[in-house]
């Protein structure tokens, strides 16, 4: 049995949601979900006050009746709790499997950085509420239950991470940033103009050196500015990673979609813990 609790270091899951999910995961056998009570609670733009996400986190990492923690949704908020977070950890955390993306990508990255556990870019419970999105949780219940179809495809020799564009260069220069030398990253984007993914690379690849590649998940739901920017998400990529010569690999099949793979991190192979 795979034991997996769900909390909310951002933004609040809607209840309805939890239940969606939980009749889903009645399909597979061997997977029991734990909704934290703190997944429910608002305050503000978040669910819950730093202090309440802060505590529930740590109640799902460090309780050792369970293999894992996925995290139910993005919206920001993980930055104001993860440092203290991951240094209140305990040995129990470093046996879990942790998954999300978006703006728990913070998270991730700096469990990664911090070697606790193994971090996993993929679909979130709150991926229920678009349109088609059983697909996209089903992808990371069957993925926690042995399923590896849903893992992004482009795996090769090298070790491999997965963000938000946004996310990453966020942690770029922080305590929470790993070392990506030798590296494939792979990014994506939602609802960025073009002149600020433009910025985001600006700032990102100069702290990108050494990475083994850079490949390029969606850029989705981009709004229209009032004049043309003039290139594509995957020229602005381009042009950025060759002014730090950075070998630009192509395409990356991640977003803010319900078509969203699964990218554990490091080297290609192994599963949820248990």
């Amino acid at each position: 049995m795979i034991r997996v609790a769900i909390c909310a270091p951002s933004r609040r899951l809607p209840e309805e949601d939890a239940a969606r999910v939980s009749a889903l995961a009645a399909d597979f056998a061997g997977i029991e979900l734990h909704f934290h009570p703190q997944c429910f609670l608002s305050h503000g733009h978040f669910a819950g006050t730093d202090e309440q996400r802060l505590a529930a986190l740590v109640d799902c990492g460090n309780d050792s009746a369970f293999d894992a923690v996925w995290f139910a949704r993005g919206g920001y908020g993980a930055a104001r709790i993860a440092e203290d977070a991951i240094a209140r950890l305990e040995p129990a955390a470093e046996g879990k499997t942790w998954l999300g993306y978006s703006d728990a990508g913070t998270l991730l990255g700096g469990l990664y950085r911090a070697r606790i556990g193994r971090s996993v870019h993929a679909p979130m419970p709150v991926d229920i509420r678009r349109a088609g999105g059983e697909e996209a949780v089903r992808r990371t219940l069957g993925w926690l239950a042995g399923d590896r179809s849903g893992e992004e495809a482009g795996a090769d020799e090298h070790p491999r991470v997965a963000f938000n564009l946004t996310t990453l260069a966020m942690l770029a220069g922080t305590p929470l940033m790993p070392g990506l030398a030798g590296h494939v990253v792979l990014l994506e984007e939602v609802a960025e103009h073009l002149y600020a993914v433009d910025r985001l690379f600006f700032h990102l690849t100069a702290h990108l050196g050494g990475i083994a590649g850079l490949r390029l998940g969606r850029i989705g739901d981009v709004p229209e500015n009032d004049v043309e920017f003039g290139e594509d998400a995957a020229e602005i990529a381009r042009r950025w990673c060759a002014r730090h010569a950075i070998p630009f690999l192509g395409e990356a099949d991640i977003g803010h979609d319900i078509a969203n793979r699964i990218v554990p991190f490091g080297l290609a192979g192994g599963g949820c813990q248990t």
